[in-house]
């Protein structure tokens, strides 16, 4: 079975590339229980055992950390998806997994000319005045680039890395070996759904490769925000906008955990905090439409205490049904009502098989802790955490987030 879904010579090179990085960080252990460092000999591809003594010390979470930064945009982009699974993985994984939002070496600009011109149809700097050959940032799927319009706009232009398709291709279809595999071979991995994950990881990278569907993304989100003026969603300039780049109105903002910077502004950080966390609930239980990589960068604070949005490539889908689950256990929460709490999490558990005696002490002791809990007191980051650590201890995982079609 193991030598038959990697019969494809061409991918034994990059699964040898995987395994040794991950031996080396210490997950040896992953390499050898799913069987892979068997195949790999047997390939002729021989595997160096012994992780590194510089990251010895480093606790397991931290060594995943550093392999899948190591070993490039899908593996970044997996370990970014797990640090919002806290149904899944404890607080010291996410919180770890959450630093890979972090900036990546930049392609030179005439890597990048020849898809710009193919988009275009003519050099970039003919369509725009004050293009940078410097990026402006740089990320694992795309770069971007300051520029301006022929109105003297500002704007960015965020390209499509070259190449970039085929290694993710690649490295899903090698990934997708391995789930099914660690799925088939260590059984107490099963609960973190290896298959269902790498699945969701394909259905939002595709997404996420077709810059335009983030420009349809973007033009939806300020939809729902145009009613809303203290959120800002870049402006799409449709004209310059293709799958491999998408051209948007460039906004100048405090990064979201400089704090130094918003003092300094004179911005108001409760009244940043109330609007940032109207902006979440109103997407997650209103729209049914979120933003699901909302790190420092993507978030910018603006004179007058407004909140600019940016960067829609992986965003979120919640069906009327979810969103009415979300309402019902927050307000059972509120009630003291464990009765429709425990509604909630039978529904999440789909046909898996609880202890329903313990999940009720736990979700009453939960009710408890809250009962003389003042609404405007509510700390909502920690509540999540606690339900979040209900779920991991009854083995029950959050029904998958449906990932946004292209819309208009």
């Amino acid at each position: 079975m193991v030598s038959g879904v990697f019969s494809a010579a061409r991918e034994l090179p990059r699964l040898r590339e995987i395994s040794s990085v991950l031996i080396r960080h210490g997950l040896g252990d992953l390499v050898r229980r799913a069987g892979i460092a068997t195949l790999l000999e047997r390939a002729g591809q021989v595997l160096q055992w012994g992780e590194a003594s510089e990251i010895a010390h480093l606790e397991p979470q931290q060594r995943a950390t550093l392999a899948f930064e190591q070993l490039g945009p899908t593996f970044v982009k997996l370990g970014q998806m797990l640090s919002t699974r806290e149904d899944l993985l404890p607080p010291t994984w996410t919180t770890e997994l959450n630093r890979l939002h972090s900036h990546v070496a930049p392609v030179p600009f005439d890597d990048l000319l020849p898809q710009v011109e193919q988009a275009l149809g003519r050099s970039p700097f003919e369509v725009f005045g004050n293009l940078e050959r410097e990026p402006y940032a740089a990320a694992s799927i795309a770069q971007v680039h300051r520029a301006k319009l022929a109105s003297g706009t500002p704007v960015i232009l965020k390209i499509r890395r070259p190449g970039i398709e085929a290694k993710i291709d690649a490295d899903l279809r090698i990934l997708e070996h391995l789930a099914h595999l660690v799925e088939q071979e260590i059984p107490e991995v099963r609960r973190y759904r290896p298959v269902e994950v790498v699945g969701q990881l394909r259905r939002s990278l595709e997404r996420e490769l077709d810059l335009a569907v983030e420009a349809r993304n973007t033009e939806r989100f300020a939809r729902n925000f145009a009613d809303d003026l203290d959120i800002l969603v870049p402006r799409v300039y449709w004209e310059w906008t293709s799958s491999a780049m998408n051209v948007q109105e460039h906004i100048e903002g405090i990064r979201g955990n400089d704090l130094g910077a918003i003092d300094n502004a004179g911005l108001d950080r409760k009244a940043l905090a109330a609007r940032g966390a109207d902006a979440v609930l109103k997407m997650i239980l209103v729209d049914g439409f979120f933003h699901a990589d909302p790190h420092p960068g993507n978030v910018m604070y603006l004179p007058g205490n407004r909140i600019a949005l940016i960067d829609f490539g992986m965003v979120g889908r919640l069906s009327p049904m979810r969103r009415n689950q979300v309402v019902d256990l927050l307000a059972g929460l509120a009630r003291h009502d464990e009765e429709t709490m425990m509604e909630v999490f039978l529904d999440w558990r789909g046909d898996d098989v609880v202890d329903e005696a313990r999940l009720a002490t736990d979700l009453g002791e939960l009710a408890f802790d809250y009962a003389d809990v003042q609404l405007k007191d509510l700390r909502i980051g920690v509540l999540l955490r606690r339900v979040s650590a209900i779920l991991r201890a009854h083995s029950i995982v959050l029904p998958a987030v449906s990932l946004s079609p292209a819309m208009n």
